[in-house]
């Protein structure tokens, strides 16, 4: 064994192994159901998976370009001016990326310096505090309110400083499944109009959303676009979380300084999925529906759980749904959540987590991106609680 007494300054020294990676473990160590981290656990289109391979029998294989393969780049620039009227250019304002967690991070890294403040609304996913603080700025937490996770912007307004750089958006919202409004999207352009505020939203769930709602996307919004990145996953939306391809949005001004940062870190996506997915999105019909999909699921979860003890909050987008336990326990969050992956074998994720001072809720996020039978031995699992 090599001993080294280092002397590395951490950049991140409060930082542990997220809870997604602690709750899968502890699943798989105790061969329990994994409702906790956000995968699907069903099959992906053949027609998908034979594309993959199509590309790498026909020499897919070495790098594609740092900016990601032209015809994906013009395909998302089409699929965004179908759907929310904004034509981004596919040269100048498109950029295929490693993930939307690597998106996060380049933008992110684009622009915060030392002193800068951004505005984070909890619970929040975990990349943002993180990443931020990697870069030298302050986050600046705001709760959301209620059991409906809504925002009061009056409030919200009163964390914004001459030193705010930054907004951060999630819309469906990971983890409370949520969904932002018009009225939203309008309150946040009124506060940013006239600032240096840039806005970075975060719409991997775009087309996981219910109950006849729409997605209101940025990009809808032509004041709000002009100072925004948006970040999307293909991963989530063509159930292929491990494939790590996403994709960010943003004017060029923005997008060329995003681009410094992405090549310095990744270089380029995966190009034999980038082909895939370039013929693949050409058929809108291939994403456009999925929402219906997964409505169908959450329905038959909630189903299932009719007879449990736990209490459902309304789930409008994404492919998660929270429960409260309080008629249960009192327990500490992620005291119970580990109990309940011990004693009754399905692994949940506590919402404290997504909280910087671990707020509390009695609240438990499920992933239902599952197959049928798994919902249904897991919530057998939990109605005997």
């Amino acid at each position: 064994m090599i001993h080294f007494d280092s002397h590395i300054k951490s950049k991140l020294p409060g930082a542990k192994t997220t809870i997604f990676t602690q709750m899968s473990a502890l699943a798989n160590e105790l061969n329990a159901i994994n409702l906790s981290q956000g995968f699907p656990n069903f099959d992906v289109s053949p027609d998908l998976i034979e594309l993959v391979h199509k590309a790498m029998k026909d020499g897919h294989n070495q790098y594609a370009p740092m900016q990601g393969l032209p015809e994906l780049r013009e395909e998302l620039s089409e699929a965004f001016s179908r759907n929310y009227g904004l034509k981004y250019d596919a040269n100048t304002e498109i950029t295929i990326t490693s993930g939307a967690t690597q998106a996060i991070y380049a933008a992110i890294t684009t622009v915060i310096n030392e002193g800068d403040e951004v505005i984070v609304i909890e619970p929040a996913f975990d990349i943002y505090a993180p990443t931020i603080r990697m870069n030298g700025g302050t986050p600046r937490p705001y709760k959301l309110q209620g059991e409906d996770f809504h925002i009061k912007w009056a409030e919200l307004r009163r964390l914004i400083t001459r030193n705010t750089k930054l907004i951060i958006i999630n819309t469906p919202h990971n983890p409370t499944s949520t969904v932002l409004s018009k009225k939203d999207m309008e309150e946040l352009d009124k506060m940013t109009r006239g600032t240096d505020i840039l806005v970075l939203s975060d719409e991997v769930y775009e087309h996981i959303i219910f109950d006849g709602l729409k997605h209101q996307s940025i990009a809808a919004f032509p004041n709000l676009a002009e100072r925004s990145f948006i970040i999307g996953s293909f991963g989530k939306t063509f159930h292929v979380t491990g494939w790590k391809t996403g994709f960010c949005l943003a004017p060029e001004k923005l997008m060329s300084e995003f681009r410094k940062v992405h090549q310095n870190v990744v270089f380029a996506g995966n190009r034999p999925m980038q082909t895939a997915l370039a013929a693949y999105m050409h058929n809108p019909e291939n994403y456009m529906d999925i929402n219906l999909m997964y409505s169908e699921k959450r329905d038959y979860f909630l189903e299932l759980m009719k007879s449990s003890r736990f209490t459902p909050l309304p789930s409008k987008g994404t492919y998660f749904q929270l429960f409260k336990y309080d008629r249960i326990s009192d327990e500490p969050e992620l005291d119970f959540a580990m109990r309940m992956t011990k004693e009754y074998g399905v692994a949940t994720i506590p919402l404290s987590y997504f909280y910087s001072d671990n707020y509390d809720n009695k609240i438990l996020r499920f992933c239902f991106a599952k197959t049928d039978e798994t919902l249904e031995n897991a919530s057998e699992l939990l109605c005997k609680i």
